[in-house]
């Protein structure tokens, strides 16, 4: 029998499963994404988490005839690495992925996604029409797409396709990117930008009135939802980041033109009523070309390895067909 495994590498935990022909899960394991010294140390980590997968599957890691990888970024594709994780010690400047899965499985069907890419593989394969052309955004500490359009799926020529979170959606560039550059999407409505967006709302108007926790070194974007239809500011705060979550979703159907629109991430996921319905209400009022189907992933945290694992078995592109 064939088999075939999914890897999710995470800034946080590296997951994988292991599944028959047919998608059926047989095996899994997870453990904590290693801190370094060295990106030599992730990757084992990674194949150490395969091989336990394996281990929990009943088979060894040859069996596996295709691997995917949904993985943190930025990628060097060429050489199928991570180039300097963002969210990993200074020290991890390059993790070798492709080539050491290849060796350890002794295939050459391994197919490297960033996390979003995974996730629009895997809300494909999933979605009852599998279609051809739909888009997965996460709103998470960060933000970010992967794309599938007319059945192919969009990487880009380094694997870094799908940024929506760096489109400019405030042209005044009143807040900084954790890129760096001013006035991007994922600068007020990513998980970690919200606290800083919420502080702006206040010094723009001192006279609303706010229990937030301001000036607490541990206010989050959790607090901000927790007090709506409690508190005045932060129900304004989540009336300005529908605003702007509708800019850029508009903006990401007008260019990709999907079926589907499929929401993951920590903020989506915990608030869909606050986050997504105003998405759905906004972007039928903005959008000239068709309205897709906006929903919420069924995977959950699940998203990533599942959509690692359908990559594997249909070639790298979510099509049932390919199965």
């Amino acid at each position: 029998m064939d088999y075939y495994a999914g890897v999710d590498l995470g800034a946080t935990n590296v997951r994988a499963v292991v599944a028959e022909q047919d998608g059926t899960t047989i095996g899994a394991d997870r453990r904590a994404t290693p801190r370094g010294p060295t990106g030599i140390d992730v990757t084992e980590g990674v194949l150490r988490t395969l091989r336990g997968a394996c281990g929990d599957a009943g088979i060894t890691p040859t069996e596996i005839v295709a691997a995917g990888i949904g993985s943190i970024g930025p990628f060097d594709l060429a050489e199928g690495a991570v180039i300097d994780p963002a969210n990993l010690p200074d020290s991890i400047d390059r993790i070798p992925l492709t080539g050491p899965i290849e060796k350890l499985i002794d295939s050459d069907e391994v197919y490297l996604h960033n996390d979003t890419n995974a996730g629009v593989i895997g809300e494909r394969f999933h979605a009852d029409r599998n279609p051809d052309d739909m888009v997965y955004i996460t709103i998470s500490s960060g933000i970010g797409a992967g794309v599938c359009c007319d059945g192919n799926v969009v990487s880009g020529w380094d694997g870094n396709a799908g940024e929506v979170g760096h489109y400019v959606v405030d042209p005044r560039g009143r807040l900084t990117c954790g890129c760096g550059r001013d006035g991007h999407w994922e600068a007020y409505c990513s998980g970690n930008a919200i606290p800083d967006y919420a502080r702006l709302l206040a010094e723009d108007d001192p006279t609303i009135e706010t229990d937030l926790p301001l000036d607490g070194p541990d206010f989050t974007a959790k607090d901000v939802f927790e007090l709506a239809g409690e508190d005045e500011l932060a129900d304004y705060a989540i009336e300005q980041l529908a605003h702007w979550n509708a800019m850029g979703v508009t903006n990401v159907i007008h260019a990709f033109a999907p079926i589907v629109v499929s929401f993951g991430g920590a903020v989506a996921l915990h608030n869909e009523e606050l986050v997504v319905d105003p998405i759905r209400e906004r972007v039928a009022e903005s959008v000239m070309t068709n309205v897709p189907e906006i929903r919420v992933t069924d995977q959950g945290d699940d998203v990533v390895v599942e959509g690692a694992l359908a990559s594997a078995l249909t070639g790298g592109t979510g099509d049932r067909q390919r199965l």
